[in-house]
Parts: structure tokens; C-alpha cells; sequence
């Protein structure tokens, strides 16, 4: 039911920027970003509660990462700043109908992600 594209990812050095989209069908009240690196867990990274505005941020990325929600467009973004390499990995976007909003979320559904690579 409900459609999550993304994109935007790529591969850049640190200290670079990207932009990352996605596009959804239905806006859901808490929509987020996780990524998942080869070999690890995945990790919340941001989220927005659409209805309130309030927005939230993994310790690793605040005040580096904003994230945004462009209703006439019907795209969430992430916008990354001082990308460091660290921040190398598969980024999903995904939507939480039920519980609190956060970066723990129960985020239900996901998209397919859009990979960032930051190397030297």
C-alpha cells in the first residue's frame, strides 16, 4: 500500500554533500531515514512527525543532517552535510503508523534505499 522511492545517493569524498529524496504515495504521521552498513545493525537516522513538525536526529548525524517534508511535491528529504566516511551506507526511507515518533520508530514499511559511498 504504501510506496517509498528513493534516491539521491552516490558516491563522494568527505566533507562533501548529497541530497537525498523520497518520493511516497501516502504520507504517513511519522516518516524517517534508517541506514544499514555491510556487517552492522541498522541504525535510525532521522524522522519527522508530518503532522506536528517536531524532528529528530541520531546523535552521529545532528547538526549535520536535516531532515524535510515537501508536501507539494510529496517527497521527504535528507539533506547531508560534512559527510564523513562513517556515514558510508545503505539509506532507506521508511514511514511508522503506530507508537512515538523517533529514530526507534517502528518503522513498517521501507523503500528500497539508495546507497552512499564516502571515501578518499
Amino acid at each position: 500500500q504504501v510506496q517509498l522511492a528513493e534516491s539521491g545517493g552516490g558516491s563522494v569524498q568527505p566533507g562533501d554533500s548529497l541530497r537525498l529524496s523520497c518520493e511516497y504515495n501516502s504520507k504517513v504521521r511519522c516518516m524517517g531515514w534508517v541506514r544499514q552498513a555491510p556487517g552492522k545493525e541498522s541504525e535510525g537516522v532521522a524522522a519527522i512527525n508530518t503532522g506536528g513538525g517536531s524532528r529528530y536526529y541520531a546523535d552521529f548525524v545532528r547538526g549535520r543532517f536535516t531532515i524535510s517534508l515537501d508536501d507539494a511535491k510529496r517527497t521527504l528529504y535528507l539533506q547531508m552535510n560534512n559527510l564523513k566516511l562513517e556515514d558510508t551506507a545503505m539509506y532507506y526511507c521508511a514511514t511508522a503508523s503506530v507508537g512515538s515518533c523517533s529514530t526507534n520508530a517502528r518503522f513498517r514499511d521501507w523503500g528500497r534505499g539508495t546507497q552512499v559511498t564516502v571515501s578518499s
